[in-house]
């Protein structure tokens, strides 16, 4: 098996600098936000499709917010377990909570006077779990930081998000979409939802780019921390395991009941 996939590596690799630019293709409007109105492709993305709208005038006048638990839409999560949807949604709330966090004052609890973050998944493409545990292996006879992952084996996702202002106009909206590449930094995972796992946090550095004024000063964690209901934002043993192993190995702190995809 391993020496087929390095056969394979040795392959790919001749093509990486070519596969390594690939863009993520842009997701559809899923019917989720309340307007895709003015939504602008984010220029100088390579890897990952962003459109979004900010309007600052008013994004400037809220300070207060209370980020609701992600939503899935229907039919986004297709041949995915229950339990792994639910992960994929708790990562989502804890990303956007955190990132959040460091741009508002956000709130543990919803308030009439404040504004609200709607978020939503609107696709999980798979983890080939077998497949990129043994690109994991083939990667550690790889020098350099690039690894590469079987053809197959690479996941996705895919996510919407709006800011309202207290009176429910909304002021920001994203449409975000993430696909790991075969040849890249993306790293591989036994977990069926690794991929989608990890373009959590990238979804989550985004919501706060598209929804914070850009004057907006990054502010220290409050003490207690409001987003502490979707679990520890430090969660050292998957960082140990991956340094380690090379393979992502999902967190379980803070995970949802089971969601049916």
């Amino acid at each position: 098996m391993i020496h087929r996939l390095l056969r394979t590596v040795a392959v790919v690799a001749t093509g990486a600098l070519a596969l390594a630019a690939c863009q993520t293709a842009p997701q559809a409007n899923a019917g989720f936000l309340q307007s895709y109105d003015g939504l602008k492709t984010k220029p100088g993305t390579i890897r990952v499709s962003v459109r979004d709208r900010r309007d600052d005038a008013a994004a400037q006048g809220i300070e207060r917010l209370y980020v609701e638990p992600a939503l899935l839409i229907d039919g986004a999560a297709e041949g995915v377990a229950p339990n792994d949807v639910a992960l994929v949604l708790g990562e989502v709330d804890r990303q956007v909570c955190y990132e959040l966090s460091e741009r508002f004052t956000v709130l543990t609890q919803p308030a009439a006077d404040a504004a609200r973050v709607r978020a939503a998944v609107t696709r999980i493409v798979p983890t080939g779990a077998a497949g990129s545990g043994a690109s994991a292996v083939a990667n550690f006879f790889i020098p350099g930081p690039i690894g590469v992952r079987a053809p197959g084996t690479t996941g996705a996702l895919a996510a919407e998000a709006e800011l309202l202002s207290v009176d429910g106009r909304q002021v920001a909206a994203l449409v975000f979409a993430r696909s790991a590449n075969v040849v890249g930094t993306d790293t591989p995972s036994l977990s069926s939802v690794g991929d989608a796992l990890q373009f959590a946090e990238v979804f989550g550095d985004q919501v706060g780019d598209s929804f914070a004024p850009e004057d907006r000063a990054v502010r220290p964690i409050a003490d207690p921390d409001p987003c502490a209901r979707f679990g520890p934002r430090d969660q050292p043993g998957g960082f140990l395991l991956r340094s380690v192993t090379g393979v992502y190995v999902p967190q379980t702190q803070g995970v949802r009941p089971q969601t049916q995809p």
